[in-house]
Parts: C-alpha cells; sequence; structure tokens
C-alpha cells in the first residue's frame, strides 16, 4: 500500500510540474486564444546544436521555467534532429519547415519566438547563459 501511494504521489508532482509542448502550430494557437496566452516557439536542433542542448537542459526543464510556461504561454517545439535515431515524421519535418520559413528565416538554433495568440511575432531571442529566472524575465521583456 505504501508502494502505492509513492507512486501516486511521484506520478502526480511529475504530470504537475511537467511541460505540454505542443508540436502542431495550429493546434496551439486554438489553446492560445481560448486560454487568452502568448505563444513560445521555439526552433531546436536536439541532438546536433550545443546551445540548443544547454536550453533545454539549465531552462526549459527548470521548476522554475515549468511553472511559468503552465501559467503563462504556450509551448510549441519545432525541432530538427540530424541524428537517424530522432528522426522525425514526414508530416511534422514539412510542417517545422513551414514554421522555420515563417518564424525562422535567418535559420538560426536557437530561436525563441514569443507570438500573441493570433500568431503575430512580438520578439525573438537566442540562447543566453544566464540563471532560468532571468531568462524568464527575458522572455517577458519581449513582449514590451
Amino acid at each position: 500500500m505504501k508502494k502505492c501511494i509513492a507512486l501516486l504521489f511521484l506520478f502526480v508532482v511529475t504530470v504537475g510540474f511537467s511541460q505540454d509542448w505542443k508540436y502542431n502550430f495550429e493546434e496551439a494557437k486554438e489553446l492560445a486564444r481560448m486560454q487568452d496566452k502568448n505563444i513560445v516557439l521555439i526552433f531546436s536542433g536536439s541532438d546536433w546544436c550545443a546551445p540548443c542542448i544547454k536550453l533545454d537542459k539549465n531552462i526549459w526543464q527548470s521548476e522554475a521555467f515549468k511553472k511559468e510556461s503552465t501559467e503563462k504561454w504556450i509551448l510549441v517545439k519545432a525541432n530538427f534532429p540530424r541524428k537517424k535515431a530522432n528522426q522525425l515524421s514526414e508530416e511534422q519535418e514539412a510542417h517545422n519547415r513551414s514554421l522555420a520559413e515563417k518564424y525562422n528565416v535567418e535559420g538560426s538554433f536557437p530561436l525563441v519566438v514569443l507570438l500573441d495568440k493570433e500568431g503575430k511575432v512580438l520578439g525573438k531571442m537566442g540562447f543566453k547563459n544566464v540563471a532560468p529566472e532571468e531568462y524568464i524575465k527575458m522572455m517577458h521583456a519581449l513582449k514590451k
């Protein structure tokens, strides 16, 4: 019984602070409209881009970012992996390419794009080697 309670507690804590990354931009826009939130669109090379990997580990996985993103943003990830083991479906690759053609014409990695609920760009930023709380402040500053 104690094991069941411990596992249930672990599950609730994990789910409570897990991120809900979206991979379909239109779905994310609909959610953003319904919840009156801005969208954070992240262009990442998850298996080859060192700053992308560091941003994921230091910022996206931090408790501070998880809490803030749950309350303030709809998260969308456009990933561009290179390793065969991490290959995306053709449909997802095409979707990510179309997002890049519109929001990341520079081809920057990582690139964080803050958008309003209609998909209008409010600001962009890349990797910064700062604490999660500072990075979050910088993200909020993009909308001003």
